[in-house]
């Protein structure tokens, strides 16, 4: 009778034995390749399984904290920076979702282009979910406000899409890279595409850091090429109604209106309703996203400069972003900061490389001053003295092409990084 108690018991912890091991070889990988389409909370995780009895223990996951504007009036922005850095992980990390061993988790939080909403789900970002970097964000003013979150948690933060010279310029501090281009690089394109000996620009922007920054790289840029700046116009970020603004730049008379805008609320409807152009003002811009290019038709011919349109660059990576882009979102091309998003994303795993695995701020530091890497854009390198991206822009004209129901920006020639290199600003 005692004996069968043993064997009894024996087969029970057997079996129990058995449903352990079973449960232990299982490992859910999440990345479909889908668009989940929330944005706003979504946290997107990716692990291989393995089948090797001998594998270590799955190490911890790296965490990446995005911020971005996904209402408001930056939302596209927004939407577009997240759509390329998930397809720029996917991408460095050859489909695997992980660097030296470890899962990449990131997490996005909506801004909501406000900059003490910005600073609240940033400290959410670091505190609750620990993450290791941030990344972001949509707007000037809300990478502004979190930067000094990035030092006081010493965190990388790697900036895209905001452009403010001020970001790597007085209130940058160590912790901060930036993929993204900024005022003074958008400037020095801008005044290569009009700027000259003897020409009158006036100039149009958001009254915000993006925009006054914006202005006064232009403006430097273009009088050192010649050009006299004869009026500055500042309007509302959030304007729908631009008709004082843009008669007093009509009153001036410039042979250039030069604009500077960011948001769905772009101002091209009026210029071209108050027939600018008929009066002798030739307008010159950056090419803006694919929606405010759709409201562009009155100014085709017009010559300025571009950050990205999907076929102005010529290489491997912006060909595989642009069909995996289409796979994945109906068709869609990529837009206007896709390109930046997935920078920001191969730059982070490509310092992860080179830490092997580390997250440790001063050896990313280390690892990420002066490192170059390869991008939809071609090269990017952050420069050592304030972690800068150089990086090619583009020379372009607007014109019709056949089959495409808006101006298309058509490259003139490119900007090589050296080119478009702005000044040093952050002492």
């Amino acid at each position: 009778m005692g004996n069968k108690k043993w064997y009894g018991l024996f087969a029970l912890m057997f079996a129990f034995l058995l449903i352990l091991s079973a449960c232990g070889s299982s490992e859910t990988v999440t990345d479909n390749g889908n668009d989940s389409g929330d944005t706003t909370t979504d946290s997107n995780s990716t692990s291989d399984s393995s089948s090797d009895s001998n594998t270590d223990e799955k190490k911890e996951p790296i965490k990446i904290g995005v911020l971005a504007s996904t209402t408001g009036p930056l939302e596209t922005y927004g939407k577009q920076t997240i759509r390329g850095f998930e397809l720029g992980l996917h991408y460095a990390t050859g489909g695997t979702m992980e660097v030296n061993g470890h899962p990449i988790e990131f997490i996005v939080e909506d801004t909501e282009t406000k900059p003490e909403v910005a600073i609240q789900k940033a400290t959410k970002l670091l505190e609750e979910d620990e993450v290791d970097f941030l990344v972001g964000s949509s707007s000037s003013g809300d990478t502004l406000a979190v930067l000094p979150l990035a030092e006081e948690y010493e965190k990388i933060m790697v900036v895209e899409p905001a452009v403010a010279d001020s970001i790597t310029g007085s209130e940058w501090n160590k912790y901060i890279f930036r993929t993204a281009r900024n005022s003074s690089q958008d400037a020095v394109a801008g005044a290569a595409a009009i700027a000259g000996d003897g020409v009158k620009i006036a100039t149009l922007a958001p009254d915000s850091a993006f925009g006054h920054d914006g202005i006064a790289a232009f403006k430097e840029a273009a009088e050192k090429l010649g050009s006299e700046i004869i009026h500055e116009e500042f309007a509302d970020p959030a304007a729908t109604d631009f008709t004082s603004n843009i008669q007093k730049i009509i009153d001036a008379k410039p042979d250039y209106l030069f604009v500077v805008w960011a948001g769905a609320n772009s101002p091209w409807n009026q210029i071209s309703d108050m027939k600018v152009q008929d009066r002798g003002i030739k307008i010159s811009t950056g090419a803006p996203d694919i929606a405010a290019l759709t409201t562009m038709n009155a100014l085709v011919g017009m010559e300025g400069f571009s950050v990205y349109y999907h076929t102005l660059p010529s290489n491997e990576i912006n060909d595989w972003l642009v069909e995996e882009h289409k796979k994945r979102h109906n068709g869609e091309v990529p837009d206007l900061f896709t390109p930046g998003g997935m920078s920001a994303a191969i730059a982070i795993v490509e310092a992860i490389k080179k830490t092997e695995g580390s997250t440790d701020a001063e050896a990313l530091i280390s690892a990420m001053e002066g490192m170059s890497f390869e991008t939809p854009k071609g090269t990017m390198t952050f420069r050592a003295e304030d972690h800068q991206a150089l990086q090619t822009l583009y020379a372009i004209r607007l014109e019709k092409v056949d089959g495409v129901d808006y101006p298309v920006p058509v490259l003139m020639r490119e900007l090589s990084p050296e080119e478009t290199a702005p000044p040093i600003r952050n002492n």
